[in-house]
């Protein structure tokens, strides 16, 4: 039998972690939990499920799952977020590829995204593949700070494992809307570096493309009104970064 090393990336996730580590009982030989200093009740409950837990200051997220990654005693990572969870039929798949041997270097997961509690359809959220199990001697997470992805040669190709990654994205719209706004003053400050001129009517150019992006063009006008909520806080989400950079940079 092969083994598995699941990593998870931790800051105050007390509310959620512990349905994740339960999913990955039987699944994971080793659970890394890399924490940026919680201080709630997210190290606890990690204890319960001897996860090997070291803290580190926030770097961004592909490095500090990246990290967690080179803390790994197994090749193979399975790569979870404190908000995700396996359903029984992908926990199943994966016990089975660990009894008969991997025939792949890297594999992707379906994922459903879940808003407050609703399976979102559209909105640019689905279909929604990441890949998320690799061994870590082909494929490595990249270093962005936001939208981080696993990068892998191309001659290489990922292969669909059956079952669900179960993704609880937030449980109200206060709670998505603003981790929306911190991913807008990490983007706001990628886009500094990179030297972004932003003029006065760019923030609200931006807000309304947001906007039309995910109601019309990815249909989530067929969400309902989680489909609206979503893309309001889309657009609040785009004209924020770029008022960002332009306060910033000015």
């Amino acid at each position: 039998m092969r083994k598995i090393t699941a990593t998870v990336i931790t800051y105050n996730e007390a509310d959620r972690i512990e349905l994740c580590l339960k999913s990955l009982q039987g699944v994971a030989d080793e659970i890394i939990v890399v924490d940026s200093f919680s201080d709630d009740n997210t190290l606890e409950i990690c204890s319960r499920y001897n996860c090997i837990v070291t803290q580190r200051r926030f770097n961004g997220y592909g490095a500090q799952k990246q990290y967690a990654v080179s803390l790994s005693t197994n090749s193979y990572i399975l790569s979870i977020d404190a908000d995700e969870f396996l359903d029984e039929e992908l926990r199943a798949s994966i016990i089975k590829l660990k009894n008969e041997g991997f025939a792949h270097r890297i594999y992707s997961l379906s994922r459903i995204n879940y808003y407050c509690d609703v399976p979102i359809r559209h909105c640019g959220w689905q279909p929604d593949r990441p890949i998320r199990l690799f061994d870590k001697r082909y494929a490595s997470w990249n270093l962005r700070d936001v939208h981080e992805t696993v990068i892998f040669p191309g001659t290489l190709r990922p292969e669909l494992i059956a079952g669900k990654l179960i993704h609880h994205r937030c449980a109200s719209p206060d709670e998505y809307r603003r981790k929306e706004e911190r991913y807008a003053s990490i983007n706001s400050q990628i886009l500094i570096t990179e030297g972004r001129r932003v003029g006065v009517l760019t923030p609200y150019m931006q807000a309304a493309m947001a906007f039309l992006r995910t109601y019309l063009r990815h249909l989530g006008c067929l969400d309902g009104r989680q489909g609206m909520e979503i893309s309001r806080t889309a657009a609040h989400a785009a004209f924020a970064t770029y008022r960002l950079v332009r306060r910033r940079s000015s």
